[in-house]
């Protein structure tokens, strides 16, 4: 998608034009980086006026994304730390011919990978068992809130997501979660799909929808805070 930057009110925003119904604007957790889609023909006078009206929002998370401290680099080996619905396991790493597997038992993750992999490839084994797991409880989180929220998906799916916990497509009522929420406690899970169930009746963040995921899950404000700080060893403790 063609993209380019933006100067408004001292701040760098990335533009990026693509086909979507409204501006997105999005601050990347990982360095506080700036990005708004917006429609092909959105004017540019549309765009400014838009940041110039979240500049409060974008101050707040670009400190509280910034301030937090650095997640360390994984290197996928043996004793290493990894995250399973809030709780932090230690990996066993075993190599042994045949394909990667992860097991979670006796309160540890085995990986079972190939002589000689690579940290991507064990990486990737693990992205793969924790799509497993979201995509195990996704049908039953989702017939326990449609009810609940009084709005049906017609599809869900998982992907990698660097600056949103999951999105809707009103249109073909479609939801979308990161695949990051499988490390994150099972209640920001839950909150994320009420979240983006509410959307198929408000779109945006105003009165209107946060009084509808209130209804729906009255104990939203821990999750979303949660969520919103980016630390899942403080998740962990709060929601273990």
């Amino acid at each position: 998608m063609p993209s380019y930057m933006l100067q408004v009110e001292g701040l760098c925003i990335e533009v990026v034009r693509k086909p979507v119904r409204y501006l997105r604007l999005s601050v990347r957790r990982a360095d506080g980086h700036l990005r708004v889609a917006a429609p092909w023909h959105t004017p540019e006078a549309t765009i400014r006026e838009l940041v110039a009206q979240k500049l409060p929002w974008i101050q707040k998370h670009q400190v509280a994304f910034l301030t937090q401290a650095p997640t360390p680099s994984l290197q996928y080996v043996t004793g290493e730390m990894h995250y399973y619905q809030g709780i932090a396991y230690p990996l066993r790493v075993v190599e042994r011919p045949g394909r990667a597997r992860v097991v979670l038992a006796d309160g540890h993750l085995h990986l079972a990978v190939p002589p000689g992999s690579t940290p991507a490839q064990r990486q990737l084994a693990l992205a793969g068992w924790h799509r497993a797991q979201l995509q195990a409880l996704l049908p039953g989180l989702l017939a326990k809130w449609e009810p609940l929220v009084g709005a049906r998906a017609h599809s869900w799916g998982i992907r990698q997501m660097k600056t949103r916990w999951g999105t809707c497509s009103l249109r073909p009522r479609r939801i979308w979660l990161s695949l990051e929420l499988s490390q994150w406690p099972l209640a920001c899970l839950e909150y994320v799909v009420v979240h983006e169930l509410t959307h198929l009746h408000e779109r945006l963040h105003n009165a209107r929808f946060w009084h509808l995921l209130g209804q729906a899950l009255p104990t939203w404000q821990q999750p979303h805070q949660l969520l919103r700080q980016g630390s899942l060893a403080a998740a962990g403790a709060a929601l273990g």
